[in-house]
């Protein structure tokens, strides 16, 4: 292959990231949540700092000062919370 070939492939492909990438961030402004997917919320399982949502005493992630709260919940793949020590797919306080 020539030097030129080679570069306007390398172009072409951060082209098509960047384009995603735009894309992406655009849904987001938007107001659309990514979508979770296969994850559930299991409660009772975060470290300080880094729960995934608001939590009864604060309103944003990783604001959570409390490790295993149950009322803080991180996404965790279907089936795995149920595994998990302490886990639990429900929150202690509703």
């Amino acid at each position: 292959m020539n030097t030129s070939m080679i570069l306007k492939s390398a172009l072409a492909s951060a082209m098509v990231l960047g384009l995603g990438s735009i894309a992406s961030a655009a849904d987001m402004q938007q107001g659309q949540a990514a979508p979770m997917g296969d994850m559930v919320k299991c409660y009772g399982i975060n470290a300080a700092h880094k729960n995934d949502c608001k939590s009864p005493g604060h309103s944003c992630a990783g604001q959570d000062t409390r490790a295993r709260d149950p009322n803080a919940f991180v996404a965790t793949p279907a089936g795995l919370c149920e595994k998990i020590d302490g886990g639990s797919t429900k929150p202690a306080k509703p």
